[in-house]
């Protein structure tokens, strides 16, 4: 296998894998009647802190799944992708970040889905492009906003429908802003344009040095 087809391969296996997950979680629930929406986050109550880690594993129907399914693969397969040596703490830390700050500026209710995170993901992919500066991640970006620029607006409550968790919305997208700032020194870098200017300069004064010391050996 080629190395970037391996790659592309790699990259995928953890958003699969989260997918599955969210499938088995799913099937269970629906197949055995059971209710998973009381593991999601509850604003400022005790009972809902511990959404704060696993509300995005509970989706409120398959519909709301499946439309959570595409754009979820896509970015996180792009994260794992583009930045495959610090992929896993950003995730962690929007999946947390997200939950934190919904329980904290949410209103009463139930927060369930992975919405928050796609909204984490698409933000941090965006504005980290952007201030790397690294032509790659920057075309990602530009990519990030024409496939879901249209997400912004679910951010709003005056945009999105009573039923949407909108906090939730904001607070992936405040979550990936925030990693994208802190994780900015780390993992791929603008090239340096001068590096190979560097390298010649190095190598030229390497080979002067020699001559140097021979003629100055034969002048004594």
């Amino acid at each position: 296998m080629k190395p970037d087809i391996r790659r592309m391969a790699l990259a995928a296996v953890i958003p699969l894998f989260l997918l599955f997950i969210l499938y088995i979680l799913k099937f269970f629930e629906v197949g055995m009647s059971w209710d998973f929406t009381r593991l999601g986050v509850y604003p400022m109550q005790k009972y809902g802190v511990f959404g704060i880690f696993a509300h995005p594993l509970i989706h409120s129907s398959f519909k709301h799944l499946f439309a959570n399914t595409i754009p979820l693969f896509f970015l996180s397969w792009c994260l794992f992708y583009f930045y495959r040596h610090i992929a896993s703490y950003i995730f962690f830390a929007i999946w947390v970040g997200c939950g934190v700050l919904t329980f904290i500026i949410g209103k009463p209710g139930w927060h369930i889905g992975a919405s928050g995170i796609i909204y984490g993901l698409a933000f941090f992919l965006f504005f980290s492009g952007i201030l790397r500066k690294h032509v790659p991640l920057i075309a990602i970006s530009l990519l990030i906003t024409f496939l879901y620029g249209g997400l912004i607006w679910n951010m709003f409550p005056q945009f999105a429908k009573i039923t949407t968790s909108w906090e939730g919305h904001l607070s992936g997208a405040i979550a990936g802003t925030l990693c994208a700032i802190g994780f900015m020194g780390q993992g791929p870098q603008r090239p340096d344009p001068f590096a190979n200017e560097m390298d010649e300069e190095e190598i030229e004064a390497a080979e002067v040095a020699p001559k140097l010391d021979n003629s100055m050996n034969q002048g004594f």
